[in-house]
């Protein structure tokens, strides 16, 4: 691994966007198809420096559901190959047009989809990023310059050689990708301050990543937020549907941000509810901490603290409220959550559409688990992130999110009385 500096990497990326913005669809997608072949291909080098980067990780005792996060397999490379050619199979957003009208004057003005630019992501220990983040940002005719933990550097800078041998080989330049190997907290504050080179830093990782990046930035950030997601259980839920939900969204990945981290339910169902879910989530040996009125109920639940309601443990633990009618429960939801995704469980029509008017957050869903909150889930071929704020995008951000907009006029010969 060499260190370049920010500036040598800034100007590089600059010259790779010039070339990708005029790309054509049929270029952008035979790269994409070439790189998720090298990347099978390769799956013995990334294996290997991915082993390097866990075996480090043991070694600082890093908890089991980071480790998680970390981990590369054959099926999780073969994945992340399988992501890139579903973003191959998507519609090129960049030179859609808009809206075109005709002004009084004759002046037809247009709006048109096109790239953002250079692309900074700075991101913890996931190297499937690497290539879900490459991916994207190419489709949308955008450079990447990537900033990883140290905890995945050599998973990441083995992911991203493979890439640019693969954009080699197309023709096209290897500097749509580039990775920061310099890990230090110095460099990666200086990063978010190349404003000259940068034109939109995404964050995707903790809350105290997050807070670092829009704290210190110059660059405009789009922030992606943690996940402290609610499943709320209505009086008149299908008991049945509701284990099997709260059990995938709390168990199926407890290192991600759209995991279950908290359990609301109403207090007309809890007698009934609890002991069956108590049962199953033993088999995950998940912790339970609930209110006084959870905890009366079974005695494998212990007592929540007013810092649980608030808490994304990114671990085998669940918090459990519960509420005497729905309005208590949106209230609660509304007061704890961080914006990511809730979920009601319901067989009353007004209450779930209550549930959907009412919850602040980027993704609401009706009987069904918050873990679908997911750009290949939702049909992006991947994601950059999910975007928990308000401005430009929200949610699972795929192409479009990835692009920006330009006017376009046409005149013949007019000029301004």
């Amino acid at each position: 691994m060499k260190n370049f500096t920010l500036e040598e990497i800034g100007r590089s990326a600059r010259k790779a966007e010039t070339v990708l913005r005029v790309l054509s669809a049929s270029q952008k997608n035979r790269a994409l198809i070439t790189s998720a072949d090298y990347l099978v291909q390769n799956t013995k080098e990334l294996l290997e420096a991915n082993e390097r980067d866990v075996k480090t990780a043991k070694e600082n005792h890093m908890s089991p559901a980071l480790l998680d996060r970390l981990l590369l397999t054959e099926a999780r490379i073969a994945q992340m190959a399988e992501g890139l050619r579903k973003i191959a199979e998507l519609d090129d957003p960049v030179g859609e047009v808009l809206s075109m009208k005709q002004r009084p004057n004759g002046l037809m003005i247009g709006q048109k989809r096109v790239p953002l630019g250079v692309i900074g992501i700075i991101y913890e220990s996931r190297p499937n990023v690497t290539s879900d983040a490459f991916g994207l940002c190419f489709k949308a005719g955008n450079a990447v310059v990537l900033r990883g933990g140290k905890d995945a550097i050599n998973s990441n800078d083995a992911i991203t050689r493979t890439l640019q041998k693969a954009l080699t080989a197309c023709q096209l330049p290897a500097e749509a990708i580039l990775l920061i190997t310099d890990t230090s907290h110095e460099t990666a504050e200086e990063f978010m301050r190349l404003n000259r080179y940068i034109d939109v830093l995404i964050p995707r990782g903790g809350a105290g990543l997050i807070r670092t990046v829009v704290e210190h930035a110059t660059v405009p950030v789009i922030e992606t937020g943690t996940g402290n997601c609610h499943v709320y259980v209505d009086e008149t839920a299908d008991l049945k549907m509701a284990v099997d939900i709260i059990f995938n969204a709390k168990t199926q990945r407890v290192g991600v941000c759209n995991a279950c981290e908290s359990l609301v339910i109403h207090e007309k169902v809890k007698d009934e509810l609890l002991p069956l879910l108590v049962q199953k989530l033993k088999e995950k040996n998940v912790e339970l901490r609930g209110d006084e009125e959870s905890c009366s109920v079974c005695a494998e639940i212990t007592p929540a603290s007013e810092e649980d309601w608030g808490t994304e443990y990114l671990d085998y633990i669940l918090s459990i409220k519960t509420v005497k009618d729905i309005d208590e429960a949106i209230a609660h939801i509304n007061q704890y959550n961080t914006g990511h995704s809730e979920a009601i469980i319901t067989r009353d029509n007004d209450n779930s559409q209550k549930f959907l008017d009412q919850i602040d957050a980027a993704a609401v869903y009706v009987n069904a688990s918050t873990r679908f909150t997911d750009g290949f889930e939702f049909g992006f071929g991947g994601e950059i992130g999910i975007s928990t704020q308000k401005l430009h995008a929200r949610g699972p951000m795929g192409l479009k999110e990835l692009t920006s907009t330009k006017y376009i006029i046409y005149g013949n010969g007019q000029v301004r009385p």
